[in-house]
């Protein structure tokens, strides 16, 4: 299985944030720099994000981004939920258009689905503050990634 770009930055923009002291406000084009990605594509990111309650966005001259939560109330496996489109690892799993022959009587595709509840479920064991365990090597690399912008 395979997460989208979508996810993957999703899930960097909030590591970023979290790795930040006293919770400062980030702007949009730092974290693009530090991980040399589209701005537009984080825009579209941080904007769902604070839809969904992860993001605070500060308007105005010293505005910016933080987190809206703990990185403990932050949840991988609902982050990944909430940003995938969907989780068809094989067609069968696509209702309305699995065109496998084989579908009706294959007893693969309960094996795929079982894999992916194991997937999802240990996303679930871990938050944001989980993944944060070397937190200051984070902000480190972050560090010197954004003083070679400068």
């Amino acid at each position: 299985m395979r997460l989208t770009t979508y996810s993957d930055y999703s899930l960097r923009v909030l590591l970023y944030l979290a790795s930040q002291k006293n919770e400062r406000l980030v702007n949009i084009k730092e974290i693009a720099e530090v991980y040399d990605i589209s701005k537009n594509h984080l825009m579209k990111i941080i904007y769902n994000q604070g839809k969904m309650g992860y993001i605070e966005t500060v308007r105005g001259r010293n505005g910016g981004i933080r987190l809206a939560k703990r990185p403990s109330e932050i949840n991988i496996g609902e982050i990944i939920r909430k940003t995938e489109e969907d989780f068809y690892i094989v067609e069968c799993f696509e209702q309305g258009h699995n065109n496998c022959v084989i579908s009706p009587v294959c007893s693969l595709k309960h094996v795929f689905n079982k894999a992916l509840d194991a997937f999802l479920k240990v996303l679930d064991d871990y938050t944001l503050e989980d993944i944060l365990e070397n937190k200051v090597m984070l902000r480190d690399f972050f560090d010197l990634k954004t003083s070679v912008h400068d």
